[in-house]
Order: structure tokens, then sequence, then C-alpha cells
């Protein structure tokens, strides 16, 4: 083992995060383009997704685990070349009598092989960055992990409508894009064996004494945290109206005027939301990791949540004046993205502050399987609540869902010094 080998964050963290947002993009996002392409309605599309949601609600059950055994690089080596045969496999489901529910399972598979990624990469990031360097690369996270957006939501989306024009056959148009994704996951595995540091603290941890008490040891020790309901409450209700939103843009974006939506085609979705807005939102990012490491997560984290949360009346204008303007639209998304992407980086210093201590892998997972529970219980319901108020009046109730996210930003306590040390 080369325990003292060490590398530039540059050679590791954009290419881990980049690989992180690979098969979480396809399970939110690209799944949900496919199947509208392939003619299924919104209600059903919003609630069979939104379990796909569900390996990242529960991946704190083996987050442990991930801790327990071996090395949290060996984990993340490993799970990617899973991820990259689940990826490829699902460009074998879609001419199957009974593509929807077949590829659902290859789906569900990939995102519980992804959010076990997810264990071992944000624990990796933790032991092999000081503090410091954590806040001060949590937008450069952030930037990568949405380059992975950009690659899936804006140019394989965009590749999509044009496959489709080509071939006439959305089924065969999504077999290539996701034969195109296994293939470049499975590269990201190959370099990240070769590439990935060896940190000194990255080994198992049993201090309990025997496994099962390792493994309990490190729920109760979060549940112990100081202000633990009060923590609890921002995880699962800071994202509540933007999870309803995040589900429902690519059927508004996609559907006909007729319908309430806009109208564009997935060319043009993946232009203006998947490549303008994903870069607008990355912008964000970096500069709230930036922000933070200068002023302190606490001084942050009252603006952010404002900059997050206000730009969703872009939706309320969207959804009333249907503009026809590309630029008015991609202009539009942009604001709101770049607006979620500097509030969202508030969060993710949040969950890592709550993280904090011997157990940190664990607790991390923990509070984004929190984060998870708090979009997935939301989305499931979004497609039936924009059925039933149209979309006008569906983004007028996603403004007024953030309300709760004011309520525990008011209430949760943060160190002053964190995100500065």
């Amino acid at each position: 083992m080369k325990s003292a080998v060490k590398r530039n964050p540059w050679a590791w963290v954009p290419t881990l995060y980049f690989g992180q947002g690979i098969p979480y993009f396809t399970a939110m996002t690209l799944a949900l383009v496919m199947y509208k392409n392939t003619g299924f309605s919104n209600s059903e599309i919003a609630f069979y997704t939104s379990w796909l949601y569900l390996p990242w609600v529960i991946k704190p059950l083996w987050a442990p685990v991930v801790d327990m055994f071996g090395t949290k690089r060996r984990w993340v080596v490993a799970l990617q070349a899973a991820i990259a045969v689940a990826l490829a496999l699902v460009a074998f489901t879609t001419h199957l009598p009974a593509f929807f529910q077949v590829s659902l399972a290859v789906l569900w598979l990939m995102a519980f092989s992804s959010a076990t990624h997810d264990i071992a990469a944000d624990g990796f990031y933790m032991l092999g960055l000081s503090q410091k360097q954590q806040a001060a690369f949590v937008g450069v996270r952030s930037t990568f992990y949405r380059l992975a957006n950009i690659t899936g939501q804006g140019v394989l989306v965009a590749l999509s409508g044009l496959l489709i024009r080509q071939t006439g056959d959305a089924h065969v148009a999504w077999a290539v894009i996701f034969a195109l994704l296994g293939a470049v996951f499975a590269i990201l595995a190959v370099y990240h064996f070769f590439m990935l540091p060896h940190p000194v603290q990255d080994h198992a941890v049993r201090t309990a004494g025997s496994g099962t008490g390792e493994f309990f040891a490190a729920f109760v020790s979060f549940f112990r945290k100081d202000g633990i309901l009060t923590i609890l409450g921002f995880l699962l209700l800071f994202r509540l109206g933007e999870s309803q939103l995040l589900k429902m843009v690519v059927p508004f974006l996609l559907d006909p005027v007729d319908q309430g939506g806009l109208g564009l085609d997935n060319t043009q979705v993946g232009v203006v939301y998947g490549t303008v807005g994903v870069v607008a939102l990355t912008l964000g990012g970096l500069l709230g990791g930036f922000l933070i490491a200068r002023y302190g997560l606490k001084r942050c984290l009252w603006p952010m949540a404002l900059i997050i949360h206000l730009p969703d009346l872009v939706f309320v204008y969207l959804s009333t004046a249907l503009p026809q303007n590309i630029v008015v639209i991609g202009s539009a998304l942009a604001v709101e993205q770049f607006g979620y992407g500097l509030g969202f980086t508030s969060y993710m210093m949040f969950m890592i502050m709550v993280a904090d201590g011997e157990h940190k892998t664990a607790h991390y997972a923990m509070c984004t399987g929190l984060m998870a529970l708090g979009m997935m219980v939301p989305q499931m319901a979004s497609g039936y609540l924009q059925q039933m108020l149209g979309y006008q009046h569906f983004f007028v109730w996603v403004c007024l869902a953030t309300i709760p996210a004011f309520i525990m930003t008011a209430l949760v306590k943060v160190d002053p010094a964190f995100g500065r040390e």
C-alpha cells in the first residue's frame, strides 16, 4: 500500500465528483426525459422515478459498513465498475416488451450502487482534505458534479433529440445514450484506480469492540448530537419546494403550449436547461464555495437561503407568460440555476459540519440520506399536484413550499468559525 502517496486535489476531486454526478443525474433527469419521450404521463413519471431516490434515502442503513470494511478508495473504484455495467445494461432494455418495468429495475440497482459510491466518495473527500481545503473545494466538487449534469442533462439530452430525429425511434436513441454513459463511467473507474491518493486516515473504523457494536455506534453518536431535532428539520425541509420544482421542470419545458408547457424539444432543453442553466448553476456553486471559505458558514447561511429559493419565482413568470423566445427562456433559467448553485453550497457545508467526528463518513451519509428523503416524498406527489393544479398554480405552490426552509434556517445553530479554519 502506498500510504505516503499524495496527489494534488485537482487531480482527483474534479473527476471523483464528475463520476458521482453521472449516475445520479441519470436516475433523476435522464430517466425522466427518456420516459417522457416514450409516452408516459407526468404522474407516472414523477411517482415511479421518485422511487429511484430510495437508495439515497436508506443508504445510512449500510453506511457504517463502508466505514467498517476496507478503504474508501477500494469502495470507490469497485462501485464505479459496477455502475458502468449497470448503465450499459439499461441500453439492452429499451426494446423489451416490459421496457418500463425492466429499465426501472436496472436503474434502481444502478442507484443502489451509486448511493453506496456516494458514501465512499464523500468519506474519501473528507479524509483526503483538511477542513479549509474542504471549504475551498466545495465549489470545485459542485462544479464538476454539475459538469456531469451538463454531460447528461445537456449534451446527452440534446444528442437524444438529434438521434430521435435521425432514427425516428426514441427507444433506439436512448439505447445509444446509455451505451455511451456506460463507456464514460468505465473510463472513470480505470482512471481512479490509478489516480486516487492513499490517505493514511483511510482505513476501516472499528472502535466499539465488535462489528455489530460499531455499526450501531455510528447511529447512536449521530442522534446524540446537540440540537439534533433542529438539524433533522433543516435537512428534511430546506429543499421542500425545490424538490417538487426539480421533478416538473423538464415536463414543463417539453409539454406543448396548449398544455401549459413551453413546447421545447429535447435539443432545446439540452441547451437552455442542461447547458446554459447548468453553467449558471456551476458559477453559482463556485462563488458559494469562495464566500463560505472567506466568511464562514454562519455569515453565509441566511443570504444563501434567500438566494436559493427566491429565484423559484422565475417559473411563475414562465408558466404565466409562456414566452417562445429561446433567449428569454434561457436567461430566466440561468437566473434560477445561478441562485440554486450558490445557495446549495451552504446546505452542503452544513452537512459537512454536522458530519464532523470519528464516524464522519457514516454521519455524512445519514445527512444525505435525510436530504434524499426530503426530496423523494414531495417529488412522488409532484406529478399529481401539477396535473391537478396546472403548471402556473403548481409553481405558485412551490414558492409557498419554501417557507419551512426559512423557518428552519432561523432555528438552526452554526459554528461561527466553521468553514474558515
